[in-house]
């Protein structure tokens, strides 16, 4: 066992690098451009040598490192291994073994939603939880799923794609998937703004949100903001939208029975005005030992990845 460990976070602007000891304190992050272009080919160059020059710069023993963890927006296989990953213009990349061999340290890839829920679990709002379920709702509905401390990421890579469960099925218009009725239609932060967007245009009471609406700045931040003083538009807006996350939540937890039900992304800054509004609706539809489950908001915020990240290549 190393004194030392990397946890990186690959986003499709910048690359967060964390460098924690094994007990899980961050000792230094930075972070480095994301550069996509000729399909990306730089990435996990670019990523090996900041991590070779921060090894150099703090004058580290490559025997001390227990490894580097990497997070990726796509889905990830057991291997470490990427079949796409369109924000980074990748086609298959075996992720794990190429970071390993550009380091020379053992290395471990996973999908960016399920590292974050690692971080969470590990060092987050549900420290000390060895099952937990987080939903991230930022510009689509992410999710990340712990079992036993550890990620769990399906067959195809895809376990935790929770934005991606079918709610609705009277919907016309089609989510960025190709399906019709997905979670991230109502619950992400542009499912939100569009909600209310359908419900303020023909909204007949008085609203702050009309102005928002007339301004074409009506997007869940106004949404939340109003709802806190009470409007009554926001008020059906938000009902709604907790009332299908709730719903949504409470069948996964019947499939996973978590310890902690976790919430992040830009939409959960929010609050507690969220988790109270989603705690009622997922109490109506919960299965009643699942019931008592904790649903709480996420404390790493955009530290969350290179913290799951760095937890991934420590064995239990």
């Amino acid at each position: 066992m190393g004194m030392y460990c990397f946890g990186i976070d690959v986003g499709g602007t910048t690359v967060k690098c964390g460098l924690f000891t094994t007990d899980g304190t961050l000792v230094e992050k930075w972070e480095i451009p994301t550069r996509t272009e000729n399909e990306g080919s730089s990435i996990l160059p670019d990523v090996a040598q900041t991590i070779k020059q921060k090894i150099e710069e703090m004058g580290l023993d490559m025997a001390n490192i227990d490894g580097v963890g990497i997070g990726i927006p796509g889905p990830v296989n057991e291997k470490g291994e990427v079949p796409v990953a369109v924000n980074l213009h990748w086609s298959f990349k075996a992720v794990a073994s190429e970071l390993a061999a550009l380091t020379g340290l053992p290395a471990k890839a996973g999908n960016d939603a399920n590292v974050a829920a690692l971080g969470e679990a590990w060092k987050g709002a549900a420290a000390g939880s060895r099952s937990v379920l987080m939903l991230t709702l930022g510009t689509g509905v992410g999710g990340g799923v712990i079992v036993d401390g550890k990620i769990v990421s399906g067959a195809h890579g895809s376990a935790g794609e929770v934005g991606h469960a079918h709610v609705n099925r009277e919907e016309t218009i089609a989510c960025n998937c190709g399906n019709f009725g997905c979670l991230e239609q109502y619950c992400s932060a542009t499912g939100i703004a569009r909600l209310a967007r359908e419900r303020v245009k023909d909204y007949a009471g008085e609203t702050v949100l009309k102005q928002f609406y007339e301004d074409g700045t009506l997007d869940a931040k106004a949404v939340f903001d109003a709802y806190k003083d009470e409007d009554p538009a926001a008020i059906e807006i938000v009902e709604k939208a907790a009332d299908i996350l709730g719903n949504a939540v409470a069948v996964f937890c019947a499939v996973l029975d978590p310890e902690t039900i976790v919430i992040g992304g830009g939409v959960s800054r929010a609050g507690k005005v969220l988790t109270d509004i989603i705690q009622k609706a997922y109490v109506k539809y919960a299965f009643t030992p699942c019931k008592t489950t904790p649903i709480v908001i996420a404390s790493l915020g955009n530290n969350a990845g290179i913290y799951g990240a760095a937890r991934m290549v420590l064995n239990d």
